[in-house]
């Protein structure tokens, strides 16, 4: 399980040729088309392609400032780019805002090559079960970047085929989000049944049947499919394919990367030609603090608020492993500063580490699992799977029997056990607690409007509206 597959852009050369305009959706040039897609090599660089978007900015590269920040989780750095990320944190969000931009662009990106891939494949002679795994992968990615992208911005267009034309991409609305949503759990459910339980050597990395399992569970709580939601975790934990690891350390060592609780990843690998590593440790560690956490310094971003800090019980394992209140800089003294700590691999230059994103582990599973059984009234079934992840966490065991303080309960432990890896804001949204989490926190956090049902969703980059305004409307409240 140490190899992996990573990712690169040059792999994907059959993409770079691409323009880029309205939706990343314009076709690939004539001559690559006539020299690609042709071949069994061919197929597999086209699916790292569509890989090598997650690493993007838009998709996983920053995907804090849309999972962590809004929420009471974390605060932007109070200088640079501040603007951009503070808006999220307070709530006056532009329409012209970057980040929403990049998560448009980076998205429709992905989607546009795994699209292609789809398309493609069928065409080309090859090994029929590779062929099936590839077309399970590809459907996988673009689920998986069609549910980044709803949960962000409500309707989105629903593109399922490579565009040929440029001037196709103006006949795409905005289609609704159940649309979208049944979209998703159709190619989560087929590409279930086509990719491996597991792989090996390079390989590694690739979704596989339970990262396609996991993901369909969460996309049912999401949609409030709770029946189904429970039945397709139960199968990814009947599985025996995945577990805890003994320590909640062990999960974010970069030597333990893709171990039986990791389910999806984003990969990344430091010291490679082009630059693979990842820069979590480096954007996360503390503004001015040299080498002092960090080799090469760190950004400041996306640290935690003392209300996250509070969020820890006494004696719980993971708040040490996860954050830190403070460093000791080179002269030998004590600097005050929250930061994240999960991710402070060494990395080889600035912005170059072996940290993975993680997308969906076992953990998360567990706990989606306790939700669901909870929902359709099995609360006494439900606490056993979260008193497991309480135990790691040097936590005495819950006794709960109410299904309201069992809510409350999964709510608290998803909030410290998946801390600072992006599910915080859209689980508060996803359970209707939202509103009335952080107006409770307004004034502490920093909350400048009074939030209502239109901050739950982002609003649609301007740049598409004034592309297409015929087809593409504003949310409301924006």
């Amino acid at each position: 399980m140490k190899s992996k597959v990573i990712i690169t852009l040059i792999a994907a050369l059959s993409f770079t040729g691409c323009k880029e305009t309205f939706l990343d959706l314009a076709p690939i040039s004539s001559a690559s088309t006539a020299t690609f897609f042709k071949t069994q090599a061919d197929m597999i660089t086209a699916i790292n392609g569509a890989y090598a978007t997650l690493q993007a900015g838009g998709q996983y590269g920053n995907y804090y400032i849309l999972g962590e920040i809004p929420s009471d989780n974390t605060t932007p750095v109070l200088s640079g780019s501040v603007t951009d990320q503070d808006e999220f944190d307070k709530f006056y969000i532009r329409t012209t805002n970057p980040v929403l931009l990049a998560r448009w662009n980076d998205g429709y990106r992905g989607i546009y090559r795994a699209n292609t891939v789809i398309d493609r494949i069928g065409a080309v002679a090859m090994n029929e079960t590779l062929k099936a795994r590839i077309t399970g992968e590809a459907k996988f990615l673009r689920a998986l970047m069609y549910f980044n992208l709803v949960r962000v911005f409500g309707d989105v267009p629903l593109v399922l085929k490579e565009i040929d034309d440029p001037s196709e991409g103006y006949e795409y609305g905005r289609t609704p989000a159940s649309e979208v949503y049944a979209q998703i759990i159709k190619d989560l459910s087929e590409a279930q049944q086509v990719l491996p339980d597991s792989y090996s050597g390079t390989d590694v990395g690739r979704a596989t049947r339970g990262a396609a399992k996991s993901l369909l569970g969460k996309v049912y709580l999401t949609t409030k499919q709770y029946a189904e939601a429970a039945a397709v975790l139960k199968e990814v934990i009947d599985s025996g394919i995945y577990d805890l690891l003994p320590t909640y350390a062990a999960v974010f060592n970069p030597a333990n990367k893709n171990s039986k609780e990791s389910i999806f990843d984003v990969q990344y690998k430091k010291g490679l030609v082009p630059r693979e590593g990842s820069g979590f440790g480096n954007s996360f560690a503390p503004e001015n603090s040299g080498n002092a956490v960090i080799q090469f310094g760190g950004g400041g971003n996306n640290r935690p608020t003392p209300d996250m800090e509070q969020a820890y019980e006494p004696g719980d394992l993971r708040k040490n492993i996860s954050m830190a209140t403070g460093y000791t800089n080179a002269q030998g003294n004590r600097v005050d500063y929250y930061f994240v700590k999960k991710y402070l691999d060494a990395p080889v230059v600035s912005g170059d580490s072996d940290d993975n994103w993680p997308v969906l582990r076992y953990a998360d599973v567990l706990l989606m699992y306790a939700e669901a059984l909870n929902e359709i009234g099995k609360t006494s079934e439900a606490l056993p799977f979260v008193n497991r992840i309480r135990k790691r966490a040097g936590l005495n065991d819950l006794s709960i029997s109410s299904q309201a303080d069992m809510r409350l309960a999964i709510e608290q432990e998803r909030r410290v056990e998946l801390a600072f890896e992006g599910h915080r804001w859209f689980d508060l949204v996803r359970t209707g607690r939202a509103l009335p989490v952080l107006q409770a926190k307004a004034a502490a956090i920093g909350i400048k409007t009074n939030l209502t049902a239109d901050n739950l969703i982002w609003p649609v980059p301007q740049s598409q509206i004034d592309i297409n305004p015929s087809k593409i409307k504003q949310n409301p409240g924006y």
